[in-house]
């Protein structure tokens, strides 16, 4: 310590030489934790956006899946359709022939 000083003046000096000190320590943190928090942000979004792909495509395959899946029952209805048409063409045909 000094002895020209007052002792007042150097405690004051003191007080205000921490504060700076700690003042400038928290804005350093502050920084850095915005920093972390905004690559967490982005880790965060794009993990969202990643899975919002997924589910697009993943509806997209599953729609292409039900067409297709619509298609064969469309052409097995048509086939049976075209069996049952046929039979019944038998039957007429056979029901004709018995009555002879």
């Amino acid at each position: 310590m000094e002895d020209d000083k007052p002792i007042l003046e150097q405690t004051t000096d003191a007080m205000s030489s921490a504060a700076e000190a700690t003042k400038e320590a928290v804005k350093a943190v502050v920084r850095k934790v915005r920093k972390a928090a905004k690559k967490v942000a982005k880790k965060v979004t794009s993990g969202k956006a990643k899975k919002a792909r997924k589910a697009k495509k993943a509806a997209k395959k599953s729609s292409a899946k039900k067409s297709a899946k619509k298609a064969v029952k469309k052409a097995a209805k048509k086939k049976s359709a075209k069996k049952a048409v046929k039979k019944t063409a038998k039957k007429k045909k056979k029901a004709r022939k018995s009555k002879r």
